[in-house]
């Protein structure tokens, strides 16, 4: 596997991605199909299958995006915690003010250009795009969901 950079790190989650999703999304499809074709026979049952496949797409997007936030919020405790072990207090206080964004760029990193990159993204309001781009050393993160 190549080094993680900013070109080759997002990720794709293939049980979710490439499984999940078209199954649910073919179900989808099937049941408006299904619909259209038979609707007089089950003018109730057809409908309701259009309903209860859209939900079932709603509950996997709830799933995966609850996932994603517990994610970065552990992230922005990694990230806090990193920094506050790098920086004096002092320093600490002005590098309160990061955002979630600005923490999860800030996640590659590494700790030699971690504190000089946090105050730059708070001055210049960079966004997790340009943070990510500004890193020099770049910090793997493999274990994202």
């Amino acid at each position: 596997m190549a080094a993680q950079n900013f070109k080759n790190h997002t990720r794709f989650y293939p049980l979710f991605h490439f499984i999940l999703m078209p199954i649910l999304l073919i179900n989808l499809i099937l049941s408006i199909i299904y619909t259209v074709k038979h609707y007089t026979l089950h003018a109730h049952l057809a409908p309701w299958w259009i309903v209860m496949s859209v939900a079932l797409i709603l509950i996997a997007g709830v799933a995966r995006g609850s996932a994603i936030k517990v994610q970065d919020r552990v992230i922005r405790l990694e990230e806090k915690l990193r920094i506050a072990s790098l920086v004096s207090a002092s320093e600490l206080i002005e590098l309160d003010s990061l955002t979630m964004e600005q923490y999860i760029g800030l996640r590659f990193a590494s700790n030699a250009e971690l504190p000089d990159l946090a105050r730059r993204a708070i001055r210049e309001n960079l966004t997790q795009k340009q943070i990510k781009q500004a890193v020099v050393s770049w910090r793997a993160d493999d274990y994202r969901v």
